[in-house]
């Protein structure tokens, strides 16, 4: 709530507002407000609850004064003030609690000062004079760091093919094995699972961005996302499935600004859906992983895939990942007649272990963790080497065939595919 405000939100903001529990405290703060050239009418009964009913409508002021008297938990509730208080609002609590913990708890939470009932005129001038020498104190611009930054999406070629597990075991690997402070973004808003592979609970944190997206900004990121070590931190989601999300995207777009200025990497989970729904999310990702597997009906959406990326992100560096690779006998499509078909090479090779997978679930940690020194987990770790060394200024490898004209039935080649297989091809 100390945080810098916005410059192009000073002109719609009250100076000062407070919302108070009792007739004594309001009338106490009234003639002091006159002093100092605010409105007494400013000066509302109510206290937090209403504070917060009323801040979720409408603009901050500048300097806020709410009263917790009436509530049962105030930390907690403080942090449900923090979520409708727009950025730079200098907060001003009352309470009867005279607590030392609760007096450090409330201005580590973002409380400019806690003040204890009964007030009088000096202490309200001490605190509102205090509160201005803040807002009017030059604000410190913090040098602007030249780091460069890691932007990577995970698109599944189809559901199930494990595109999750793979960008959570990319953000794990990012953040402990290459050191980068990294960023999990879960843009499946109803069944995402980042923050469950984690073994976290998501919060609301996502569901609020999409909903009030003009509310994105580095103090929400600090509050919504939630650490899973000191140097990753997931958003992540679990809507309820009886309510949709009716988003244009500008919140999934503002998240990957916001995350950029916060952390050195991000890896985006991205539901092929949103490609399709949401295009412009993939205009700043520098690297996209496309999982996929050795079947007939991936090897066709890889095709599709790749064409729309070699068409919609030219600059994007492709990387081909394929997951779960089970013993040749048991593939559905040979590697070689899959690249053939798709006219690529698969970059990452990742081998099936049931095991590992089902270990990393019950212990509730990205495969990566779960399986240090697994055969399977070190082509990951390969690519994420590769991710943490990527220069902006290499250029992309080209995304796949995409030619205009061709034909998907002579690209997959079904006929020969299937006839490999043992099946039949219906005329």
């Amino acid at each position: 709530m100390n945080a810098p405000w916005k410059p192009a939100s000073l002109a719609t903001r009250d100076p000062f507002v407070a919302f108070v529990c009792d007739e004594t405290t309001a009338e106490a703060i009234r003639p002091i407000a006159a002093e100092l050239g605010w409105s007494p009418d400013k000066v509302n009964k109510g206290g937090l609850r209403n504070a917060v009913q009323s801040l979720s409508v409408s603009a901050s002021p500048h300097i806020l004064f709410v009263d917790l008297s009436e509530s049962g938990d105030p930390l907690n509730d403080i942090n449900g003030l923090a979520e409708v208080c727009e950025p730079g609002t200098v907060v001003i609590a009352l309470g009867q609690v005279n607590d030392v913990r609760l007096y450090r708890d409330l201005v580590a939470s973002g409380i400019h000062d806690y003040l204890l009932k009964p007030v009088n005129p000096d202490m309200l001038r001490d605190a509102f004079g205090a509160a201005q020498a803040m807002l009017n104190a030059p604000k410190q611009v913090e040098a602007s760091v030249d780091r460069p930054h890691r932007s990577v999406a995970v698109i599944g070629t189809r559901g199930g093919v494990g595109a999750s597990t793979v960008a959570t075991s990319l953000a794990w690997l990012m953040s402990d094995k290459q050191g980068q402070s990294t960023a999990l973004l879960d843009l499946d808003v109803h069944f995402g699972t980042g923050a469950l592979a984690l073994d976290l609970e998501p919060g609301r944190g996502l569901t609020d961005a999409i909903e009030n997206p003009s509310r994105i900004d580095g103090l929400f990121i600090e509050r919504a996302m939630v650490k899973a070590s000191e140097k990753l931190a997931v958003l992540s989601a679990e809507a309820p499935i009886n309510s949709p999300m009716m988003t244009d995207g500008s919140a999934f777009y503002q998240l990957q600004e916001e995350m950029r200025a916060a952390f050195e990497c991000t890896v985006v989970d991205l539901p092929r859906g949103m490609l399709v729904q949401h295009p412009h999310l993939i205009a700043d990702v520098q690297i996209a992983v496309i999982v996929t597997e050795l079947t007939l009906a991936a090897a066709r959406d890889t095709i599709r895939i790749l064409s729309w990326m070699k068409s919609n992100a030219p600059g994007t560096r492709v990387f081909l990942l394929a997951n779960r690779i089970h013993p040749g006998a048991q593939l559905e499509i040979s590697r070689k007649d899959f690249e053939g078909s798709i006219e690529r090479k698969i970059d990452v090779s990742v081998p099936f272990d049931q095991k590992l997978a089902a270990q990393a679930a019950k212990l509730g940690k990205p495969l990566a963790e779960a399986g240090k020194n697994s055969k399977t987990v070190a082509p990951i770790l390969d690519l994420s080497a590769k991710l943490a060394a990527f220069d902006e200024d290499d250029a992309p490898n080209p995304a796949g065939p995409a030619k205009k004209g061709d034909s998907l039935m002579g690209k997959l080649d079904l006929k020969g595919l299937i006839g490999k297989r043992g099946g039949k091809v219906s005329k």
